[in-house]
């Protein structure tokens, strides 16, 4: 058993490594599905039939303003997820009552050891031994990052990054997108899917048939599954937790930060409106937001003093 059990650690550890080396594998990947749906969209399919006139002309510029525009907003969330830090910790970093003592130096971890616990819940600091740092609330260390990343969600292969404070409204809006884009196409592609089965000829070339077929089966399946995503992801913002949070707290009655759904909405989105659909927050959100900076979060009156 003890041997298994070294195995399993060893393998955990080269999947990690596995995943670093991902990277513009997974980003070439995306890329790739997005040119062979808009060559099955745009260049086979709808861009030809602007010049069909009548309605046939109409229902194409519509599909493909529509397509056009949802996929500059997919792409745009895309990448700032991607280039986008999800958090780190701060050098030095210190809870708030240790800043107000003037307590900056750092601790190591026998210093760490002999803090004193919270006289409310007994609780002590976290402290991160991996990085040798003390962790801010609602921040976790990534294996596969090899570091603490604030408010940390999950790492993601697709983006090649950590979900994590910085851009997770930026993951959230991927999915948003995605599912919006992947669904006008499977829609648009459908009858032409169709057609594959019926006993009339289908106009195209075998590459072009071969595309729409590719393109409508690759969207569909991504439809279904990111709007699985999407609607875990939602539930998780109205609760104000995360993927790790949701798993840890599974047997705490009542989660300290949920401030009810419209605050727990802000502090991932900001709020000013005119930014909840753009990969971007106003100035004025990130100056008078702690939260959105990923190292302090308001939370309950009977909470404030349980933990750091």
């Amino acid at each position: 058993m003890h041997r298994s059990g070294a195995t399993m650690a060893w393998n955990v550890f080269k999947f990690c490594t596995a995943l670093r080396g991902l990277g513009s594998i997974m980003i070439l990947l995306v890329l790739g599905v997005v040119g062979v749906t808009y060559y099955a969209v745009v260049l086979t399919n709808y861009g030809p039939a602007l010049y069909d006139g009548g309605l046939d002309s109409l229902t194409a510029l519509f599909v493909l303003i529509l397509f056009h525009c949802l996929l500059v907003m997919l792409l745009w969330s895309y990448f700032s997820v991607v280039l986008t830090d999800p958090g780190s910790v701060p050098p030095n970093w210190r809870p708030a009552i240790d800043e107000e003592r003037g307590e900056a130096d750092p601790l190591n971890v026998l210093e760490f050891n002999n803090l004193p616990a919270d006289p409310v819940t007994n609780q002590r600091i976290r402290f991160c031994r991996k990085c040798n740092q003390l962790k801010p609330p609602r921040c976790h260390h990534c294996s596969v990052c090899g570091r603490c990343v604030l408010k940390m969600d999950h790492h993601c292969v697709w983006v090649v990054n950590c979900v994590g404070a910085l851009n997770y409204k930026y993951f959230l809006l991927f999915l948003f997108y995605t599912f919006l884009e992947t669904s006008l196409v499977t829609l648009s592609l459908l009858p032409h899917f169709i057609a594959f089965f019926s006993d009339g000829e289908i106009p195209g070339t075998p590459g072009t048939l071969a595309t729409t077929f590719l393109a409508f089966v690759l969207n569909l399946a991504f439809a279904l599954s990111v709007m699985g995503f999407l609607i875990m992801h939602i539930s998780l913002v109205a609760a104000n937790t995360t993927t790790i949070e949701a798993y840890e707290k599974k047997t705490t009655p009542k989660w300290r930060y949920d401030l009810g759904r419209k605050k727990n909405f802000e502090q991932v989105f900001g709020t000013d409106n005119w930014y909840w659909f753009v990969p971007a927050y106003s100035e004025e959100d990130i100056r008078r937001m702690p939260a959105l900076q990923g190292l302090q979060y308001p939370s309950k009156p009977d909470f404030d003093s349980q933990e750091f």
